[in-house]
């Protein structure tokens, strides 16, 4: 794999060179209050996919303004006698277990319910959170984006980039933010064991969810998106990037303001702010999502001491399978009920005045 970015030794001290903008835990606070103002029911029905091991249900929930989004709940059948992801004592039909709520990659939407069954497998209670107005560059989704906006690029990351109140990642960040307060009225839930996670800009959710939500007692992301916009247009122009690099190409003029109002939604502007335990893994050759940018972010995290993996020989899969497969292990033992809340290490204190 050849060498995209900073050596290892350089990016584990990299910060993030831009200031945060000015007013933004305003912005976060008046966004999230909003939309919870806003907000419905929670909605969900039993459905019968097929799957013997899993119990299904369709779900709808408020996000951003109050806004249908539509998510797969995917509770697994555990039969007294067996253990789940958590405790080492039997699980019977009457009892709630840990959440993991997975957000999705760039393009994606929540799919069908067999193709998202990783945690579930894992003894977990899955919510497989749908992306709006995405779904169909590698598979389907549910959930429209009823929100026009000034002239874009054909992507996502340019959308509303005249302003950051009509920004299309405000909204999805806010989406995933009340997708946590969704879990606490679903069927079989322990609301005081919630991890997020999720890859590429799932990843970016995942953090931003933590960031943005106390209830999150676990977070954990691989090569995570939106983390250093503006250092990402040097490092690379692979795509969702290189959408944001060919509007600037035109909009010649708007290069700063475009990255002032984008920085709303840069992820490393929002992990000063995370409490709970933090799991990232990055691929050192990772051409998607520049490893600078994610150790920005991950060196911005004060509170806690975060698990970092690295994978000098891994592109933007990072660990793939072997971080799935780690990340199981963490998360189980993270989200035991003994150990679940924001329990900052003696050494470790609120970082005052971040965003």
């Amino acid at each position: 794999m050849v060498q995209i970015d900073l050596p290892l030794e350089q990016l584990r001290t990299y910060r993030q060179p831009r200031p945060a903008p000015s007013g933004l835990a305003e912005y976060w606070d008046r966004t999230l209050a909003q939309s919870r103002a806003a907000a419905g029911p929670v909605r969900y029905d039993r459905v019968d996919v097929g799957l013997r091991t899993v119990t299904c249900y369709d779900v709808s929930f408020p996000g951003f303004a109050g806004e249908d989004v539509r998510a797969w709940w995917l509770v697994p059948v555990l039969p007294d006698g067996v253990a789940d992801a958590s405790t080492n004592g039997p699980v019977g039909t009457g009892r709630t277990l840990p959440v993991v709520v997975e957000f999705l990659g760039y393009g994606g939407g929540r799919g069908l319910p067999h193709e998202r069954l990783i945690w579930a497998g894992h003894g977990f209670a899955q919510l497989v959170v749908d992306s709006r107005g995405q779904g169909s560059i590698w598979n389907t989704g549910d959930t429209p984006d009823p929100h026009g906006s000034a002239a874009g690029s054909v992507g996502m990351l340019t959308k509303g980039v005249d302003h950051p109140d009509h920004l299309y990642y405000r909204r999805l960040l806010t989406d995933a933010v009340l997708a946590v307060d969704a879990v606490a009225h679903l069927p079989g839930a322990d609301p005081g064991r919630i991890a997020t996670v999720g890859h590429s800009q799932g990843g970016a959710l995942a953090l931003a969810a933590a960031a943005l939500n106390p209830a999150v007692a676990a977070v954990g992301a691989r090569a995570p998106f939106l983390c250093g916009i503006a250092r990402a247009l040097d490092v690379t122009d692979a795509e969702p990037y290189g959408d944001l690099a060919r509007y600037l190409s035109v909009h010649r003029t708007r290069a700063q303001d475009v990255l002032a109002v984008l920085d709303h939604v840069d992820v490393s502007f929002l992990t000063p702010r995370l409490r709970c335990p933090t799991w990232i893994s990055v691929g050192l050759g990772d051409p998607i999502c520049p490893p600078s940018g994610i150790f920005g972010a991950i060196n911005a995290i004060e509170a806690i001491t975060p698990e970092v993996r690295t994978w000098p020989y891994g592109g933007h899969e990072a660990g793939g399978a072997h971080d799935d497969a780690h990340l199981a292990a963490w998360l189980a033992e993270h989200l035991r009920p003994a150990t679940t809340g924001h329990h900052l290490p003696p050494d470790k204190h609120p970082n005052q005045g971040q965003p």
